[in-house]
Order: C-alpha cells, then structure tokens, then sequence
C-alpha cells in the first residue's frame, strides 16, 4: 500500500478539533516523516504499516506537552482512527491525502 505524501489531518480532542499536517516519505525501504501543528514540527517515531493500518508515534509541546500514539486504518486517499496520549481517552483522527500537482509540461 502506498501511504507517501502530505496528509492533513483532525484530531477530535477534550480541548476541541486541533489540525495537523503529517508529511509521510519512503527512505531505503523505511517509512520516516514528520508532523506539523501549533507552530511546530516533530519527527515521527516507529511508523509502521502493516496492510491498509498504519501506525506512529510522536511528541508534542502544543498546547500541551504529550506523547501521541497514532493507529489509523488507511483507505485510498482518506485515513481515519485513533490518537492516544498516555492514559487519556483515545482522540478520533480523520484525514485525507493532499492531491499531488500535476507535472507542468513547457
């Protein structure tokens, strides 16, 4: 399954709806990328895909400082599932895949 690319995404949290950008890119084999939200940007940490779920962790400063595990079921160019932070109830996560600009022909 091909999950490279820019993805921006809503996490349904207590505190209301935060969005974020996560950026996903294949480097020898491995899948590595980073995230972007409140002003910063983190790595991702152990992303992992097994079939259509896929799976991240990462930290956060904004607008608390947290560790997030991602799980997410990947379906073509939309995602859905779960954040988790620690023992706090898990935050519902939408996304979907941004379009990839057409090669501009001179």
């Amino acid at each position: 399954m091909h999950v490279e690319g820019t993805w921006d995404l809503s996490v349904s949290t207590p505190v209301g709806t935060i969005k974020a950008v996560v950026e996903l890119r294949r480097e020898g084999g491995l899948l590595s990328g980073a995230a972007h939200g409140a002003g910063e940007e983190v790595p991702l940490r152990d992303v992992a895909l097994d079939g259509d779920r896929l799976s991240w962790k990462q930290a956060v400063t904004r607008p608390l400082r947290l560790n997030l595990a991602f799980a997410v079921t990947v379906a073509g160019d939309t995602l859905a599932g779960t954040s988790r932070a620690g023992r706090l109830p898990a935050s519902e996560v939408t996304g979907r895949r941004r379009a990839v600009p057409a090669a501009v022909e001179h």
